[in-house]
């Protein structure tokens, strides 16, 4: 659309006539480009030390070796890093329902769901939060992850959360039921599980997902049939993915 443009033909228009730029107008522009330039390079680091400054719990994280670690992978690896640090910084002073949602959105819209044998080329791969946000995709069990070692990085304590296993119906009642993997958030030790799960957007309690059936839950401390209270051994020494991933996750940076 073009905006009418009211005729100026017989009109006295005054015109003024501003001076060159002269050298102190130069160098005062270049100042300003310079702190531009500084601002854009410490920004990162500035979102980092305002998590680390308000944070109420001690992080659980290396913030310079997540991105020393990404700047190995990719460029998309180093700007999915700085992604995460601004949405941590944002989240850090917020209680845990406020965390929960940040990095259940952070992740669910950042990252592509796909199946490991199209991102990795095998069956089944558990990728670190890096080799995540490095491919910009992944399957359940990558979701879980990056969600859990983002959280701890905020100071949720280990015992709040749960990597679970599921039997997931899709598609309602008499739909196709298939392996999954959740993370679950317990405000108590005997409160009812709230679910964090890339297949949909919002957090709901286990009540509200009768569509999935626990198998094992998990953490970095425990294991346990279903999610019940019985444990079912050392987890590190069962599960040698969850091994593995524990130690890619913990030199990147996370703890």
């Amino acid at each position: 659309m073009r905006c009418p443009v009211k005729s100026v033909h017989n009109a006295a228009i005054p015109i003024t006539v501003l001076p060159a730029p002269g050298p102190q107008s130069r160098r005062a522009a270049r100042a300003l480009e310079w702190i531009w330039r500084a601002l854009r390079a410490w920004l990162p680091r500035l979102l980092i030390a305002c998590l680390s400054a308000s944070a109420s719990q001690p992080r659980a994280w290396d913030a310079e070796r997540m991105l020393a670690a990404a700047k190995k992978l990719s460029p998309r690896a180093v700007a999915g890093v700085r992604a995460l640090h601004v949405a941590m910084a944002t989240a850090a002073d917020l209680d845990d329902d406020g965390r929960l949602q940040a990095m259940n959105q952070f992740f669910n819209r950042r990252v592509e769901a796909r199946e490991d044998i199209e991102v990795w080329g095998q069956v089944d791969y558990w990728a670190s939060p890096l080799e995540m946000l490095d491919k910009g995709a992944g399957d359940c069990e990558d979701f879980v992850i990056g969600k859990y070692f983002s959280l701890l990085a905020l100071g949720m304590p280990v015992h709040k959360l749960r990597l679970v296993y599921v039997r997931a119906q899709i598609g309602g009642p008499g739909g196709t039921v298939q392996a999954h993997m959740v993370l679950a958030y317990y405000a108590t030790p005997n409160a009812e599980p709230r679910i964090l799960d890339n297949l949909i957007t919002d957090i709901r309690p286990a009540s509200r997902r009768p569509d999935l059936s626990p198998v094992f839950s998990f953490n970095s401390e425990g294991l346990w049939q279903g999610v019940g209270a019985q444990t079912a051994g050392d987890p590190v020494a069962r599960l040698s993915r969850w091994r593995e991933v524990l130690a890619k996750a913990r030199a990147e940076g996370f703890q």
